[in-house]
């Protein structure tokens, strides 16, 4: 069974929509972006950095994945506080921006360590919004464990004019691509059974 390298509730949603039985093992990394380093770049050493951390513990095919907001240039994560959510959604209000998701699979091998990674761009289309809305958003907790403080799967919705490309990706999976990959590395796809969490 493959294991989720990731205590992110929603990419769990996600592998479970379309059928994937896994268990979860959060990696522990250090997320610090590197000099210099793109985006695009970032966000893909992290999942594969994620999915290689726990080849240590397990046989299994390891799935790691990141995502990232990112306006003129800067990687927007997760605020660390109320005053934080508020400066990035004043900063995406009215705007585009990308949301950059990376999946990695990693297993080990007889012959070295397996890894393989795709990375998939959003464009977001940002509603104009007044500081009352994003105080009344933010009010509602939900900014507070989402990349660029919003979650368009949720209350964030509407926050969202329109996409161009991924649901998915925005909301921390890109699915079709995921699925591409899972099948090459031969993981089934629509099973019944259900995931289990571990520690």
């Amino acid at each position: 069974m493959m294991c989720l390298a990731s205590r992110s509730p929603r990419r769990a949603q996600l592998l479970r929509q379309i059928g994937v039985p896994f268990w979860v093992s959060a990696a522990d990394i250090d997320e610090t972006p590197r000099a210099n380093e793109s985006p695009a770049v970032y966000v893909e050493r992290m999942a594969r950095e994620k999915a290689q951390a726990l080849l240590a513990s397990t046989n299994e095919v390891v799935l790691g994945a990141d995502t990232s907001v990112i306006i003129d240039g800067q990687i927007l994560g997760k605020p660390v506080d109320e005053q934080h959510a508020m400066d990035m959604l004043k900063l995406l209000s009215g705007r585009s921006h990308q949301v950059i998701s990376a999946v990695a699979l990693a297993q080990r091998g007889p012959d070295g360590d397996r890894c393989e990674t795709v990375v998939v761009m959003t464009d977001v289309q940002f509603a104009a919004l007044s500081d009352a809305q994003i105080r009344n958003y933010i009010a509602t907790g939900e900014p507070n464990d989402k990349a660029g403080a919003y979650g368009i799967q949720g209350l964030g919705a509407v926050l969202v004019e329109s996409i161009q490309g991924s649901h998915s990706n925005v909301v921390g999976l890109p699915l079709y691509e995921t699925a591409q990959l899972l099948e090459r590395w031969q993981v089934p796809l629509w099973q019944p059974s259900a995931s289990q969490e571990t520690a």
